[in-house]
């Protein structure tokens, strides 16, 4: 985005056939808008088409709350589209979940402060005490709600009414140990971004690094990825790895991958808040 101009960002994916981004390029243009920015991605084996476009506001001639209606009359319904209208000077709402390892928490919460990332996070929940001081000294809400077999669904229905109450978009899952329901993914879906301690699809589940030395791996990595039901198959945003030797302890390995899991889940975290990540079945694109 960029940060000194009020733009309109459109997402689509529909069937792909001749004229979409003429069409669409027109919308635009013949209401005064100037385009910023325009990527899109035809998958010719399936016939779909994804695009994101994003334009000045300033002199566009279609008040921002008529954008939408008047698109879906104009273009989206003649190309049967799916689409999302969202605009950059209204800041994602954040919700970040954590448990007792906290350097993803900190990563995110110092770009946030500085203003790297333009969004607002009213709420961290956690199933520990350890992060309510790091709330506090940032000013945020902090809640902890710990989670039992027994408890589960009670604490997940209290998780979703503070997510309501707060109005968050989008989840973040900064090393959070929990496992989530179907209903709880189902609730946010395409919403809840985790970050896992290992290059997917290897070495899923619990003790990465530990897998990653006994299978003597040369490269560890992180895959930053949409939750859905299935565990740590989500469809995947970032990834990332760094260099491992026979030299290096578990302890090293952790070390390391704990500067790879900051950078992955924090860019991952980026893309979806500009508007650049759409899942088409259990993957994603990902616009320039």
């Amino acid at each position: 985005m960029h940060t000194d101009i009020n733009e309109a960002i459109l997402r689509i994916y529909c069937e792909d056939r001749p004229g979409i981004i003429a069409e669409v390029t027109s919308f635009i243009l013949d209401h005064g808008g100037n385009i910023l920015d325009l990527d899109q991605h035809t998958d010719s084996d399936n016939r779909k088409f994804f695009m994101r476009v994003s334009w000045d506001l300033n002199n566009f001639g279609i008040p921002r709350e008529e954008i939408g209606s008047t698109f879906n009359t104009m273009v989206a319904g003649t190309y049967s589209m799916n689409w999302d209208l969202s605009f950059s000077d209204k800041p994602p709402r954040i919700a970040l979940f954590v448990s007792k390892q906290l350097h993803c928490l900190f990563d995110i919460l110092g770009r946030w402060k500085t203003k790297e990332w333009m969004v607002d996070i009213p709420l961290i929940i956690s199933n520990h005490e350890d992060a309510r001081e790091i709330a506090e000294k940032f000013g945020i809400e902090y809640q902890c709600l710990p989670i039992t077999k027994e408890n589960k669904a009670e604490q997940e229905a209290a998780q979703i009414e503070l997510l309501k109450e707060h109005n968050i978009e989008l989840i973040v899952l900064a090393r959070y140990m929990q496992i989530l329901s179907p209903s709880f993914i189902d609730a946010y879906r395409n919403n809840i971004i985790n970050i896992h301690h290992s290059f997917l699809p290897a070495f899923p589940g619990a003790r990465p690094y530990h897998s990653a030395y006994e299978r003597g791996v040369k490269i560890i990595g992180a895959t930053s990825h949409y939750v859905t039901e299935d565990l740590d198959e989500g469809p995947i945003i970032e990834q990332d790895i760094v260099p491992v030797t026979h030299r290096d302890s578990i302890q090293d390995l952790i070390r390391k991958g704990r500067d790879l899991e900051t950078l992955v889940l924090s860019r991952a975290v980026w893309k979806h808040i500009q508007r650049k990540t759409l899942v088409t079945a259990n993957r994603t694109i990902i616009f320039n």
